[in-house]
């Protein structure tokens, strides 16, 4: 059923599901790599205190496990989808 801008409805839901999740995943990639650009410049400036190094070397630890995160969360989903044989990574309303 597509979004009908006079009468709004449950079809419009799917819409604004689909932009949600792209918008997510997009601002995710971004922090990504401003955690990695921070973490990386903490690293350089740290002068070798020790202390700097780690809360560096933290951030940087952080960044690739918030990516690992996403990518089995997205393969937990594709795994689902073929072990159930249905699509779960697209939200669609059924019109029957």
């Amino acid at each position: 059923m597509p979004c009908n801008v006079d009468a709004p409805g449950f079809g419009c839901l799917e819409g604004i599901f689909s932009h949600m999740v792209t918008s997510v995943i997009g601002l995710s990639v971004v922090a990504l790599f401003v955690m990695l650009i921070v973490g990386g410049f903490k690293l350089i400036f740290s002068g070798g205190d020790a202390k700097q190094t780690e809360a560096a070397k933290g951030t940087i630890t952080a960044a690739i496990l918030g990516t690992v995160v996403i990518a089995v969360s997205y393969l937990i989903l594709q795994l689902i989808g073929k072990i159930t044989n249905t699509n779960v990574t697209t939200f669609t309303i059924p019109t029957n």
